[in-house]
């Protein structure tokens, strides 16, 4: 017979004994600090790590200091990280004091003075706002600082760049229609077309993945669209991945002036490999374009490559020349902050997880030439020849610092 201890007691001793609490993954080495610190530049609203992914960090043995309201822009709470498992702190200075510093925007000098003697920072470079003195102060601290927007991924490609770019062509078409709409001001158009009504023209300058996400968006929409570019590849290569026979031509002044003539929307796209945009769009064609009509220079962060295009704000995104509308906001995918957090976070969280199980940031420089493209300074030394030319200072070649080391 079954007694006290029989079948039915067994089955019960779950429910009674206190069940024990998952372990946290091994880890390989010691815990890496990373630091969150509060984006503090103007407009700037993203976060490069979100809670979920702080959570896995931890989770997998890492800790990570978060500055109060961080996340706030981008709708996630201190709580949110606490509960998460990092350390929530009430000043820069405690945020910067960690091992490796993630951020959107590059540190202003006084950050960098909170930062540690030979921390890495990741974060964004953005050359055209920078000046000797920010290389020289990193260069004191013997910061390794790593520019995301040169980092490749392992095929090659910049993972960083792509990701903002795809949210920037999305987003530009979608402020485009906010534009040509009568409550702003525009042609009272509704981006795409309906039945009996011709459909919106759009034109975009440019081929790349910024052209490709908003010629996406637009022919979505049930617009035409009409992509310039000089370079042909560029323009085969988004005829393909769009699957469909849009027109395409080269940059010739007579073509792009007619195309423009008869555009409701023309979305600047054209970046530069290296320097500032070319200009291919100028005054005397923008005087041409019909009244309330939508510009859209996503390029305007390197110089843009429309003439009458200037440099604009969240706060005031628009102004008005010959008649047409200008929108020219540099940081444009921080207008979905939120999206672009997630996006972010989707590609420094793997980063992270294999710094830790290398050994550090030191270990991911030396070992893995993706990582390596985005260092411009190292321990002391300016590694990049691109900013040793465009500041007049000497550099040092990282496969020199490579060999030494071994």
């Amino acid at each position: 017979m079954i007694g006290k201890t029989g079948f039915t007691e067994i089955a019960e001793e779950p429910l009674v004994y206190t069940q024990e609490s998952m372990d946290r993954l091994k880890r390989k080495g010691p815990p890496i600090l990373i630091g969150i610190p509060k984006e503090t530049a103007d407009q700037e609203k993203r976060v490069v790590l979100t809670p979920e992914a702080v959570k896995l960090l931890v989770n997998n043995g890492q800790r990570v200091i978060v500055e109060t309201n961080a996340g706030k822009l981008s709708k996630f709470s201190d709580k949110d990280y606490s509960d998460a498992g990092a350390r929530v702190v009430y000043t820069s200075e405690e945020a910067f004091d960690a091992e490796v510093v993630l951020k959107v925007e590059p540190p202003s000098a006084e950050e960098i003075g909170y930062m540690r003697q030979g921390s890495c920072l990741i974060s964004a470079l953005q050359l055209g706002k920078q000046k000797a003195e920010f290389i020289q102060q990193l260069n004191a601290k013997k910061i390794t600082a790593v520019a995301f927007e040169n980092l490749e991924d392992k095929v090659g490609g910049m993972p960083v760049v792509r990701a903002m770019s795809e949210i920037a062509g999305s987003t530009a078409m979608l402020v485009a229609a906010e534009y040509l709409n009568s409550v702003n001001d525009g042609k009272g158009l509704i981006l795409g077309g309906i039945t009996g009504v011709p459909p919106t023209q759009v034109v975009i300058i440019g081929a790349g993945t910024v052209a490709e996400y908003a010629a996406r968006t637009a022919l979505g929409l049930g617009a035409n669209i009409k992509i310039f570019d000089n370079q042909i590849y560029k323009l085969r290569r988004i005829k393909q991945v769009l699957g469909q026979q849009v027109f395409t031509s080269t940059i010739d002044n007579y073509v792009l002036g007619q195309a423009l003539k008869e555009s409701d929307v023309v979305i600047g796209a054209l970046r530069a490999e290296k320097g500032r945009s070319k200009i291919v769009v100028f005054e005397e064609m923008v005087s041409q374009m019909m009244e309330g009509s939508v510009i859209i220079d996503v390029s305007i962060d390197q110089g843009g490559c429309i003439e009458t295009a200037e440099m604009t704000s969240h706060n005031e995104p628009v102004f008005k020349k010959h008649g047409v509308i200008h929108y020219c906001v540099p940081n444009i995918a921080s207008r979905v902050s939120r999206t672009a957090s997630y996006s972010l976070s989707n590609i420094f969280t793997p980063i992270l997880l294999q710094m830790a199980d290398i050994g550090g940031p030191e270990e991911m420089v030396f070992n893995y030439k993706w990582f390596m493209k985005g260092v411009y300074t190292y321990r002391g030394s300016l590694t990049s020849a691109h900013l040793g030319r465009k500041f007049q200072m000497t550099h040092k070649e990282l496969q020199l610092l490579l060999a030494a080391r071994y």
